[in-house]
């Protein structure tokens, strides 16, 4: 059914087995390969959340703005380059033009045992187990699992998002409420690992960066995959920083491909600001990225190719402008 307004649409999510569709780009291969069944489907693509704002040094992205256009916006181009390249590294060019960007940040995870019938998935199933723990876990992640769930978060977006500070404004019940990328991505639970922390009904609206013009001249964002063309991040970074007489007084670090959501990597972030922008610098805070890594068995070569990834992408916004 297709809903007019934000507040229809999200009396409509509360009913049981309902789902939002937008782009339809992830829901529609889960529907058609069974993953899930959907009792009712909520159309808001042609709901009034798509505009590109920029003003005061905030700039607003709707959540059904596709992410192609996103990509192409002047303001984004400029200001927010991170993000554009995020996006630009993302999918193909036909799914980007038919993409939005709250289906990019809620799209599901890539897990064979989760996109796959038959083994145990606490993200399919919850308290069901997690295969991939001791099965396939070549693309299971670094940081913040545990016996419930390995499964990694798919967007690139999100990461160039979450190395930006980004709140995401959700609707529910009538109310708006702000979340950051750690609030809107739980760590997996006890006995199950919810791909967000949205209930029944709450409706992403925007995404708001505010003051992410200040690294615009040093940003970017680095894909590590498999095959050149279109694939999912092994590892990704997004990386900023702010210079200032010759000393980094700011860096922001997120990493991709690593855990169930971005992964801000704060003690980079941290042995950065103060020391100068040298390639040792850079080398030590690859060598911070590692703290609390937790591999697999089939996944450790991701260590040294997170450190590896977060001293290039620092190589590559720290020298000379």
């Amino acid at each position: 059914m297709r809903t007019s307004t934000v507040d229809a649409a999200c009396v409509e999510g509360i009913t049981p087995g309902a789902m939002f569709l937008a782009g339809g780009t992830d829901l529609l291969q889960l529907w058609k390969t069974g993953v899930i069944s959907p009792e009712q489907v909520v159309d808001i693509s042609r709901l009034a959340l798509a505009d590109v704002n920029y003003a005061d040094g905030v700039l607003s992205i709707g959540a059904v703005a596709r992410l192609g256009d996103v990509a192409r916006q002047p303001d984004v181009v400029r200001h927010h380059p991170l993000i554009a390249e995020a996006i630009l590294a993302s999918a193909s060019g036909q799914v980007r033009n038919l993409a939005t960007v709250g289906g990019n940040l809620l799209q599901r995870t890539r897990c064979p045992y989760f996109r796959g019938a038959g083994p145990a998935c606490n993200k399919r199933k919850a308290g069901s187990g997690c295969a991939a723990i001791d099965g396939e876990n070549r693309h299971a992640g670094l940081f913040g699992a545990g016996a419930t769930c390995v499964a990694t978060n798919a967007s690139d977006l999100a990461v160039a998002l979450a190395a930006l500070d980004a709140d995401v404004v959700v609707r529910a019940h009538g109310r708006e409420r702000r979340l950051t990328l750690e609030e809107l991505y739980p760590l997996p639970a006890d006995a199950s690992a919810p791909d967000s922390s949205l209930e029944a009904g709450a409706l992403i609206t925007r995404v708001e960066i505010v003051g992410g013009a200040r690294f615009a001249l040093r940003s970017t964002y680095l894909k590590v995959r498999d095959r050149a063309s279109f694939e999912f991040a092994v590892v990704s970074v997004a990386a900023a920083l702010r210079i200032e007489n010759g000393m980094i007084v700011e860096a922001r670090l997120a990493a991709g491909g690593v855990a169930h959501r971005p992964w801000r990597l704060r003690h980079s972030e941290a042995a950065l600001v103060g020391a100068p922008p040298t390639s040792e610098s850079f080398a030590a805070a690859g060598a911070h990225a590692m703290a609390d890594a937790t591999p697999l068995a089939q996944n450790a070569f991701k260590i040294p190719l997170l450190r590896n990834a977060v001293a290039r992408a620092l190589e590559t916004v720290g020298g000379a402008t």
